[in-house]
């Protein structure tokens, strides 16, 4: 079973260190399996939920975007240590040697991920990406990527972009759904990943806002 390095740890907590004690008490809150997604939206069946059968945590973050479908899949596309970055706080990733560079723009040569790739989170910890759908679905796993320290979970990272209606208030529109989910390597190592995912909630804030501004603009 591929697992998570301690460095990715150290990674994902550095926004709690730098937010301060109301980001604390926002990860230490119980609504982080929620992050702008409704009950309907954490209940579908997300493709991606096939590469890891069993979840011990599911959490579902989503945002509407006021720009098409074809708007928001480049960014989608990029997404990488090695490529766009996650538009988050890669400032402080990078004080843990995560070398990651946000872009702002398309880049053509990174639109293509293919099912095999690798979907590095940092030069030591690569997923690789399990599905892509259509321009509109992008999946990471950790089954068959690579780790040099043992922490003990299994992980899916699902990227689903959606048209809004047309009678939505806002058109034309998209809806963003990014769901990660965790398996954990035994019953002790549980608390750490609802450890994972609370932090992970402050990543994915600044990320799915990101986007959003990103694919908004002119």
């Amino acid at each position: 079973m591929t697992k998570l390095p301690r460095t990715l740890l150290a990674v994902a907590a550095a926004p709690v260190v730098a937010s301060g004690v109301a980001a604390a008490a926002f990860v230490a809150s119980g609504s982080t399996r929620r992050l702008g997604a409704t009950r309907e939206e954490a209940a579908l069946a997300l493709p991606g939920n096939e590469l890891l059968d069993r979840a011990d945590v599911q959490a579902d973050r989503a945002i509407t975007i006021a720009a098409p479908p074809e708007r928001v899949w480049p960014w989608i596309a990029q997404l990488g240590q090695d490529k766009a970055g996650f538009y988050s706080y890669a400032w402080l990733e990078n004080q843990f040697g995560c070398d990651i560079h946000n872009a702002d723009r398309i880049v053509p040569a990174w639109q293509h991920p293919k099912v095999g790739d690798p979907f590095p989170l940092h030069p030591e910890m690569v997923l690789r990406v399990g599905r892509v759908g259509d321009r509109r679905v992008l999946v990471a796993t950790s089954q068959g990527g690579s780790a040099p320290q043992d922490v003990g979970m299994d992980f899916t990272w699902a990227f689903v972009v959606s048209p809004l209606p047309a009678e939505s208030d806002v058109a034309p529109a998209t809806r963003l759904h990014i769901r990660e989910r965790y398996q954990a390597d035994g019953p002790g190592m549980r608390a750490g990943v609802e450890v994972v995912n609370r932090i992970s909630t402050l990543m994915s804030w600044r990320m799915i806002r990101s986007i959003k501004q990103l694919a908004e603009r002119p």
